[in-house]
Parts: C-alpha cells; structure tokens; sequence
C-alpha cells in the first residue's frame, strides 16, 4: 500500500476553526475580517469568498448580501451584480491560477446538493487530469495548496483587476 504524506494537512487540523455560524453567509461579511471570513472580493450587492470545503484550489462562492434562496427572489440588480461578481471570480482565477477550464453553476435547493439555504454560484477551476483515483476509490480529495495559500494568491490578484 502506498502512504501520502501532505505534510501541510497538519497546519490546516491544528488551526482554530470559525465559530459556528447560524447563517454564515450574512454574517461572515459582517466579521469584519475579510482573510478570516476567506472573501477575496466585495462589489455592491455581492462578494466572492473561497470555498471552506473546495472541490479543487481556487473553489470559488459568489453570494449575494442579502439572504435569498432561488435566483427567482433576486431583484435585478442584484441578478447583474451576481452574474459581474462571477465574471470577475472566473477571470481572477484565469489570471492567478490559470486553470485549463472551468465549471459554474447553483445547487438550488437540497436534493440538488445545496446544503445552505442561501444562493450562492460555485465557480471551480479545473486543470487537465486533476480529477484521479482518490475521490472514487479512497472517498478522499487532495488539494494540493492550503486555503490561506489560495486566499493569498487570490486577494492580491483581485485588488489588481479592481484597479484595472
């Protein structure tokens, strides 16, 4: 049997974890700690945060402010601020992590997956061959940089496209 050794996993057990939130996606912008809360970009109605539970590094959350369910409730600001707020998501993850392609889409509601009841887009970077074995057969994933590594990457990256 062959052994994985990430290393860094260690770092990621041992680090204090947030506190539990009743609705996390109204009051992670609301802490004040955008590193903390993992948002690497606010615009006027919506934010993008990294995902705490990616499928692969860079797994981005476009989440509007205000707490609705379904894309039917969003007023049509906020439907334009939220399909921007992707836009830029998607191309701050061309530009940092210079993914091969990309998948983008909602789970609304709980059959399909979503498991907070909160619109949110999932933006997730895909590299060629970066889905093996793992997932299938050891039910784990490997990500092969830590959250804080990412939040960086991305943060730097998205300040440099706002001034654009």
């Amino acid at each position: 049997m062959s052994q994985l050794h990430p290393y860094w996993r260690m770092d990621y057990i041992e680090a204090p974890r947030m506190p539990d939130l009743k609705r996390p996606f109204t009051e992670l912008p609301a802490l004040g700690d955008d590193r903390t809360a993992l948002i690497v970009h606010r615009s006027p109605l919506c934010y993008l945060m990294l995902n705490r539970f990616p499928y692969n590094p860079g797994h981005l959350l476009a989440i509007p402010f205000r707490e609705v369910a379904d894309i039917e409730e969003l007023t049509p600001e906020e439907n334009a601020d939220l399909f921007s707020t992707i836009t830029f998501g998607k191309k701050l993850l061309r530009v940092a992590m210079k993914p091969d392609g990309f998948n983008i889409g909602f789970n609304l509601g709980t059959a399909s997956g979503g498991s907070i009841p909160h619109l949110h887009g999932h933006i997730v970077p895909r590299w060629n061959g970066d889905n093996n074995f793992m997932p299938v057969l050891g039910q784990t994933r490997i990500l092969p940089q830590a959250l804080e590594s990412t939040w960086e990457r991305l943060a730097t990256g998205a300040a440099k496209l706002a001034q654009r």
